[in-house]
């Protein structure tokens, strides 16, 4: 036994010696879909080959791991510590960024990469305080303190900022640490700061830019309408923009893609992937240019939903090629029927059946082969949830001192739930679930990602190998 432990010690310290034996890349990409796991990936890669986009460029990179995902306090994760490790290569508790359980502070890859004089840029479709982002330049107790993560933002120094707005936290005149409105001190900072496409597209090499689109999060991909940069376009710029002998590291985080999952929109969920995959393909153009010294990562801080491949409603059978009927997003839908009911207390079921099958490509009646034709119990359980939409309206138009919280719309969700049941995706969850996260790597570096580990482990390999 003692021989078998002293073997097992040293093939442990070989594979840690060999992790490292690499040269230390010169570009960095890191790829986060938030809420992105195996499922995702998968969905994504059969829906994809099924509409004509190929095969996903993330899911072709040569290395891979199996990453588990658990916080230091809780087997299901939250961004912030999901964030946390993969930047820091710690395991923290959730709601807390880049420090360790007890709040003391930890460097971040970005930082280690940016400390050895590479530039560093931030790219996402959240809010750019948002939690993932945030774990890569923040060090906070808590990810709700919105203003001071703005601070922690500008102190970073990284050089390219690009995504959705501060949460509308950037004058936050209610926090005791409030030193004036975070655009304000940005430019002072000597940041240029753009807050449109226009602007965006005018800043060029050798400063420091923040872009913010918007003041909250971005559009999902399957609703943009093309106003805002693509996640591979910000991408893009930002390679154009910071690309430098030095090198650079830049982490990209599909955020969006996370909504989708607690939403249960399965055909909005997919397109998140496509989008942070056409951003993949944009870094794998990149380091086909410099193929020894470019290392490319993609992972995903946790999974969201429990998505499943296969429902029993379709005999076990999976046609995911039917979402593609979907134009709209479940959320977008909702605020639709919302104001068509404010408009019309009246509207009835049959006003809305063109716009059902206009957006969701369901069709009521007609030829019985349709794979798409509602069902009479569908249809019964389409027009009911109409109701219970008309009911909610109707009581906050006869109280106007009551507040009309956001609400997701129950008839938008349930025809989501039609075309999901007919394309034969499941949920499980409406939230974060504990399933491991699927890893994959290319170029320089790569090896360090094979095998089962935490998520704290790809972090520290990171910075280790950033440190070289």
């Amino acid at each position: 036994m003692k021989i078998c432990k002293f073997n097992l010690a040293v093939g442990v310290a070989l594979c840690a010696a060999a992790l490292f034996a690499g040269g230390k890349p010169k570009y960095v990409f890191v790829f986060i879909g938030d809420g992105m796991s195996t499922p995702q990936r998968m969905v994504a890669e059969e829906f994809a080959a099924r509409i004509g986009y190929g095969e996903l460029a993330m899911n072709r990179l040569p290395y891979h791991a199996t990453t588990r995902t658990r916080s230091a306090n809780a087997i299901i994760t939250d961004s912030a510590a999901a964030g946390t490790a993969i930047a820091c290569g710690v395991k923290t508790g959730n709601a807390m960024l880049g420090v360790t359980p007890d709040g003391t502070p930890v460097e971040s890859a970005a930082e280690v990469a940016k400390r050895a004089g590479m530039k560093v840029g931030i790219v996402t479709t959240t809010t750019i305080n948002h939690a993932t982002p945030a774990a890569f330049y923040a060090h906070r107790k808590n990810r709700s303190e919105l203003y001071r993560v703005g601070l922690d933002l500008l102190a970073s120094g990284f050089d390219y900022f690009a995504g959705g707005g501060f949460s509308g936290k950037e004058d936050d005149r209610s926090d005791a640490m409030y030193r004036g409105n975070i655009y304000d001190l940005a430019r002072k900072a000597g940041y240029t700061v753009a807050t449109n496409k226009t602007e965006w597209a005018a800043i060029r090499p050798g400063g420091k830019s923040l872009s913010t689109f918007t003041q909250k999060h971005f559009g999902f991909a399957i609703d943009e309408d093309g106003s805002r940069p693509s996640l591979a376009q910000l991408l893009e710029k930002g390679i154009e923009v910071i690309d430098n002998p030095n090198g650079f590291f830049i982490m990209c985080e599909g955020g969006t893609l996370d909504f989708a999952g607690h939403a249960n929109d399965a055909a909005t969920n997919l397109r998140e992937v496509l989008a942070l995959d056409a951003a993949v393909k944009v870094a794998l153009a990149f380091a086909a240019k410099h193929p020894e010294e470019t290392l490319v990562v993609v992972t995903g801080d946790h999974e969201t939903g429990g998505l499943s491949m296969g429902f029993v409603g379709t005999g076990g059978k999976f046609y995911v090629e039917r979402l593609a009927a979907q134009k709209i997003s479940t959320e977008q839908f909702s605020n639709r029927i919302k104001g068509m009911l404010r408009d019309d207390i009246n509207l009835s079921f049959e006003q809305v059946k063109p716009l059902v099958t206009e957006k969701f490509g369901l069709v009521f009646g007609g030829d019985e082969t349709n794979p798409l034709r509602v069902t009479a119990a569908e249809e019964k359980a389409l027009r009911a949830a109409l109701e219970k939409d008309r009911t909610y309206i109707r009581q906050r138009m006869a109280d106007t001192t009551a507040h009309d919280v956001k609400r997701r719309y129950v008839f938008a969700s349930a025809a989501r739930g039609v075309l999901a049941a007919h394309a034969g995706v499941g949920w499980s969850s409406g939230s974060h679930t504990a399933l491991p996260t699927l890893t994959t790597a290319q170029g320089a570096g790569a090896e360090i990602l094979v095998g089962m580990m935490e998520n704290a482990d790809l972090g520290d390999r990171l910075k280790k190998l950033l440190s070289k």
